[in-house]
């Protein structure tokens, strides 16, 4: 027959290994992170998953955005959907304006540049150019082609990044689910501390 047990074990042996799952977890969970620069503990080196890994993770970032996630032909046809003609307008205003003003400062010319002959060839060289929108498209396509790598400029741009800030980025995300694993620790942690009470109260 098995022998009763006090209940003082049934307590604290599965709390002690809840406190065991939730500090192991937990600790787990730091080491992705820290140490952010490399320490030694006896035998020992310990350094931080993300700092150690860093230019690694950066690049299966890069590749990630870049293969998946952002093409050069999803920012083409994002360049499909800019108001092309407002934009060359603003430029045309801010590039002519100081040669407008001082071509009307000559005293045969300025007179002929009015406020609606200005607006005219604004327009014109406006309509111009959106007449060869396509062309103009594959020129930045082309520019597109070899000047941008997104999963170069990626990777650059993680590998760079303080450990703490993608630290703080990786948190954002993950936070819940990091908890969660800390809080699975503590609860296996007193499922095994009650089957060795119960292994003990059976053997008994």
């Amino acid at each position: 027959m098995p022998t009763a047990l006090d209940l003082w074990t049934w307590i604290t042996i599965p709390a002690i290994g809840g406190l065991i799952g939730l500090t192991t977890n937990w600790l787990a969970v730091k080491m992705i992170f820290r140490p952010i620069k490399p320490r030694r503990l006896l035998l020992f080196k310990l350094h931080g998953l993300v700092p150690r890994r860093q230019a690694e993770l950066a690049k299966a970032i890069g590749r990630v955005v870049g293969e998946h996630l952002v093409e050069q032909k999803d920012v083409l046809k994002s360049l499909n959907k800019l108001d092309f003609g407002g934009i060359l307008g603003k430029v045309l205003d801010r590039g002519l304006a100081p040669k407008i003003e001082e071509l009307r400062s000559l005293p045969l010319i300025g007179g002929f540049l009015t406020e609606d002959r200005i607006a005219d060839i604004k327009q014109s060289i406006t309509n111009s150019i959106m007449e060869h929108r396509e062309s103009v498209l594959d020129e930045v396509e082309k520019g597109l082609s070899k000047g941008l790598d997104v999963p170069e400029l990626v990777a650059t741009k993680v590998a760079a990044f303080e450990v703490l800030k993608l630290e703080r980025l990786i948190l954002e995300v993950a936070n819940r689910e990091l908890r969660a694993i800390v809080m699975l620790g503590g609860v296996l942690g007193v499922l095994i501390g009650l089957a060795q009470v119960g292994f003990l109260w059976l053997r008994g």
